[in-house]
Parts: structure tokens; sequence; C-alpha cells
């Protein structure tokens, strides 16, 4: 019987661990953001990134301006599905900034009730500021903060 409760609390740690999380961020942070989840996957976390149109090859000013809204309803209705999937939020904001996708992002993780962690407490904006749960810069700090 112990080698069932012994099998029990094995099965109950490794699903503490196993938390998912989805980064939100500028394309101007692509690099940056490309490296944070490779660390994250590194450590086993599900990573959901963004897909950052123009650092993966996309040509924005080459879109007709009707097909633009077709690729950003996309791309929005994408990441959104990917924040649904994730356990929490961690924004890639360096020196502070979010731009008008990135605050869209953060105000719909708000309202999943989704724990949103970023990396610079240098951002500006008031309202965004005080829906952050914390400021965290490494990746091993962000898995420390969700399963505790």
């Amino acid at each position: 019987m112990q080698r069932g409760i012994g099998l029990t609390s094995d099965i109950n740690k490794i699903i503490k661990y196993m938390k998912s999380v989805v980064i939100c961020g500028s394309n101007r942070f692509a690099p940056e953001i490309r490296e944070f989840a490779k660390k994250l996957r590194a450590l086993g976390v599900v990573v959901f990134e963004p897909h950052l149109y123009r650092s993966s090859g996309g040509v924005w000013e080459e879109l007709k301006e009707f097909d633009k809204k077709f690729v950003a309803l996309g791309l929005t209705h994408d990441h959104f599905y990917k924040m649904r999937m994730a356990d929490v939020v961690y924004v890639y904001n360096k020196d502070g900034y979010s731009g008008v996708s990135v605050s869209m992002e953060i105000g719909y993780a708000a309202a999943l009730n989704k724990p949103i962690y970023v990396y610079s407490d240098q951002d500006p904006e008031i309202c965004r500021r005080v829906l952050f749960s914390a400021i965290i810069k490494e990746p091993e700090d962000l898995i420390n903060s969700i399963i505790n």
C-alpha cells in the first residue's frame, strides 16, 4: 500500500510542476523572447510563443491593405487561444515597452484572471502596471513563482 501512496505523491509533484506559460511581446524583442522561451522549455515548462509575424519572415508592408486586417485578425485570435490554454502570462516588456497589441493582450489576460508576470518594472502606464503580478527577469524565477 505504501507504494501506491508514494506513486500518487510523485504524480502530484509532477502535475504541480507541469505549468504552461504564454509569452507576449513586441516583434522588436523577438530574439530575446525566443531565448526566454527556449530556457523555459529546457526547464520543462510548456511554452506558447507569439507568432511574431515580421521576425518570422513576414513583410507587413508588402501585404495589401485589404489583407492586413485578416492577417492581424488571425494573429490576434491565435494568440488569444494560446492565452486561454496557458496557466500564466509572461510579458516581455524590455525597458517597459508594450505596444498596442501587447496592451490588448494584457487586458485579455486580466479578463481571463490569469497571473501576469512581466520583465520590466519601467512600464510608464499605470493602468497596465496595476495588473502585473510580479516583475521577473529570469526563467528560473518565473518557474519558482508559478509552482509556489
